[in-house]
C-alpha cells in the first residue's frame, strides 16, 4: 500500500521542498509514498481569485474563505484523513504519526493569514494540528515536518525494520546520547561501559541515561510516563 498524501496550499511549488531529498526523495522515486500539491486558489470562483476575506468582528490580517476551501478539499477528499496545520490544534506526537503512516495517507490543509474560518471545521471532518508552541507563516513548513516523521516510518524507507524503535518518543522517553569515533576528542571521551562489549551493561546505561535526560529536560513526558511530578531539576552524576 503506497502512502498517498495530498497537500492544499497557496503555494504549491513549495513541495516537494527537502522531501526531495535523503530518504523521503528516495522513497519517492521508488514509489513508496505519493505526494499532490494542489493550489487552493484554483477554486476560488470570482475573477480576482480570492482566497481570503477580513475577519468579521474586526481585527487585524484576513481569513481564509470557507467556501472556496472546502471546494478544494472536497475536490481531493476520500477515506484519506484530513489534517489542518494550525497552531490552534492538538500537538503532533509520535504516536499519531506512526498511526497515519500505518494508513492509506493524508490530506494537509495549509493554512495562511490569521487562519481558516472555523465554520470549515464545522462542516467538514478536520483534525487540526500542531507542530509546537508558536507561529509560522504558514502551515507549509507544519506540512513538510509531518510528511517527513510519517514517510521515514514507512516500511523499507529506513532500512533495518527496527531503526526506529529506540528513538525518542517511542517508548515514551527520550532516546540516550550516541557516541562514535574518534574515542577521544578534545579532552572528552567514550563513556568506557560503551566500549566494553557487555550488551546487559550497555543497555541499563542506555536505559539510565533515557531516563535521567527526560526527567531533566522534560518532566512533561516524565511525569505522563511514570506519573511522578518532578519538582525540582535532580542532578546527575558522571557517567
Amino acid at each position: 500500500m503506497t502512502f498517498d498524501a495530498t497537500v492544499l496550499t497557496l503555494y504549491p511549488e513549495m513541495f516537494p521542498g527537502p522531501l526531495g531529498q535523503s530518504l523521503a526523495g528516495r522513497a519517492l522515486g521508488e514509489g513508496r509514498w505519493s505526494l499532490n500539491a494542489v493550489n487552493i486558489r484554483d477554486f476560488a470562483t470570482d475573477r480576482h481569485k480570492s482566497v481570503d476575506d477580513t475577519p468579521a468582528g474586526g481585527g487585524a490580517g484576513m481569513v481564509l474563505r470557507a467556501d472556496v476551501v472546502a471546494r478544494a478539499l472536497d475536490h481531493v477528499a476520500d477515506e484519506r484523513p484530513v489534517l489542518a496545520m494550525t497552531p490552534r490544534g492538538a500537538p503532533l506526537t509520535q504516536a499519531r504519526v506512526r498511526a497515519l503512516a500505518a494508513g492509506p495517507g493524508a490530506v494537509i490543509l495549509c493554512g495562511r493569514f490569521e487562519g481558516f474560518d472555523e465554520r470549515l471545521f464545522e462542516a467538514r471532518p478536520i483534525e487540526q494540528v500542531a507542530i509546537g508552541d508558536y507561529v509560522l507563516s504558514g502551515g507549509e513548513m507544519g506540512a513538510l515536518v509531518l510528511l517527513d516523521a510519517c514517510v521515514r516510518l514507512l516500511p523499507g524507507v529506513m532500512g533495518a525494520a527496527s531503526s526506529g524503535d529506540e528513538e525518542s518518543f517511542e517508548s515514551g522517553l527520550l532516546e540516550y546520547p550516541h557516541y562514535t569515533r574518534p574515542y577521544e576528542w578534545e579532552g572528552r571521551r567514550i563513556p568506557e561501559v560503551l566500549r566494553s562489549g557487555d550488551h546487559a551493561k550497555i543497555a541499563a546505561w542506555r536505559k539510565r541515561r533515557a531516563e535521567d535526560d527526560t526527567r531533566l529536560r522534560r518532566p512533561d513526558l516524565w511525569e505522563r510516563h511514570t506519573g511522578v511530578r518532578v519538582g525540582r531539576p535532580l542532578a546527575r552524576g558522571d557517567d
